[in-house]
C-alpha cells in the first residue's frame, strides 16, 4: 500500500503495525449518536491539560472510558486515572495497550482516598452524580488525596443547562448547581476557587446563567481545622 503523496507513508506504516484506534466505549457511543459533542468533551480536557501543564503527578476522579486522558497526560508527568466501574477501567486498559504511560486504577472515591497524595486532581461530569447527601464525603475524600499545595479542577453541567438537557441526562443528575452554588460550596474546601464559564467548545468569564457547563480551578486547600470554620460562615 502506497500512498500517492509520500509525505503521508508514515500514516500508512504506523496502520500496519499498530492498526487503527478505538474510541472507548462511552466515546464510541457519543460518536455514533452526537458526534460534536465529543469536540465539547475533549475541550474541557484540553482545560485540564493547559491548567495543569508542568504539574507532577496528576490524577482523574471518574475517568470513564479515560479517552480523553491522553490530552492531559501530554502535558504532565504523571497521570493516573479513575473510575468506580471495573467495566470502563479495563475497557481503557484494552484500548490504550499501544498508547501513553497512564495508570488506571479502579477506585471509589466515596469509600475513601486515592492511595497515595498527588499534585493535581481534576474530575469531569462527576459531581452532578453524587448525591448530595454524598457531596461531603466525595470532596473530604478527593482533598485527603491532594497535596498540601495541590490544585483541584471540577467541572459540571450548570444547573441552567438542565432545561436542555436530555430526559436520560436528567434522570443522573442529581446534583447540578449554578455557578454561585459551586463556587460556594467549593470555598469550604480551598482558599481560592475560580470559576469559569463554558458554551460548546469554549471556556471564557462570562456570566454563569448563560453558561452550559462550568469548569472550577481551586487551590489552597484548608486544613480541617480551616475547613470547619470556613463552613460555619459561608
Amino acid at each position: 500500500m502506497k500512498t500517492k503523496d509520500p509525505v503521508n507513508q508514515y500514516i500508512v506504516e504506523q496502520y500496519r503495525e499498530l492498526g487503527l484506534e478505538q474510541l472507548g466505549i462511552m466515546n464510541s457511543s457519543v460518536w455514533r449518536e452526537d458526534p460534536k459533542r465529543l469536540i465539547f468533551t475533549l475541550a474541557r480536557y484540553k482545560f485540564v491539560a493547559k491548567m495543569l501543564e508542568g504539574v507532577g503527578s496528576v490524577a482523574e476522579i471518574g475517568c470513564g472510558d479515560g479517552f480523553g486522558s491522553r490530552i492531559v497526560r501530554q502535558s504532565v508527568d504523571s497521570l493516573t486515572i479513575t473510575d468506580y466501574d471495573p467495566v470502563f477501567v479495563e475497557g481503557f486498559l484494552e484500548t490504550n495497550r499501544h498508547g501513553p504511560d497512564i495508570e488506571a486504577r479502579v477506585h471509589d472515591i466515596l469509600q475513601g482516598p486515592l492511595e497515595g497524595k498527588f499534585d493535581a486532581i481534576y474530575s469531569l461530569d462527576v459531581l452532578e452524580h453524587i448525591a448530595p447527601g454524598l457531596e461531603k464525603q466525595f470532596l473530604t475524600n478527593m482533598c485527603a488525596s491532594l497535596s498540601s499545595d495541590g490544585t483541584v479542577i471540577i467541572g459540571i453541567p450548570s444547573l441552567e443547562s438542565q432545561l436542555y438537557a436530555s430526559r436520560e441526562s436528567r434522570e443522573g443528575h442529581v446534583n447540578c448547581k449554578s455557578g454561585g452554588q459551586l463556587k460556594t460550596v467549593l470555598k469550604n474546601y480551598f482558599r481560592f476557587v475560580f470559576v469559569f464559564s463554558m458554551n460548546d467548545e469554549v471556556v471564557h468569564t462570562g456570566y454563569y446563567p448563560m453558561a452550559h457547563y462550568l469548569l472550577a480551578l481551586c487551590c489552597g486547600r484548608l486544613q480541617n481545622s480551616d475547613r470547619a470554620s470556613r463552613s460555619k460562615n459561608i
